[in-house]
């Protein structure tokens, strides 16, 4: 199997195409590596296992989500988020991408 290249990066500001949230990517998995009990309970798309996925906080909610590449576009407002945890993550955002607190150091 060839892992197709990630198209977002940890870091970058996202938007779910169906159910309209925005958010930050804060890890990136080559493939699917959840149970198949959550993907038959939660991927009613039925997305492709072996392209990426992302960890994404959503925007003014205290969760995150597991999102397939193909529920994902850019989120173009280039405005922050809010999120509890995003300065476990996160330092700052410059230019509309969110600087990693490893990154800065």
């Amino acid at each position: 199997m060839i892992n197709k290249i990630a198209k977002f990066q940890v870091g970058e500001l996202v938007h779910h195409k169906l159910f309209d949230y925005r958010g930050v990517v804060v890890d990136v998995d080559a493939n699917f590596s959840g149970s198949e009990e959550w993907y038959n309970t939660m991927a009613r798309s039925i997305p492709p296992k072996d392209e990426p996925w992302y960890h994404v906080l959503v925007h003014q909610a205290a969760h995150s989500t597991y999102v397939a590449e193909k529920n994902l576009e850019p989120d173009g407002t280039g405005k922050p988020i809010t999120h509890p945890l995003l300065n476990h993550f996160f330092e700052d955002i410059r230019d509309g991408v969110y600087v990693s607190l490893s990154a800065s150091h």
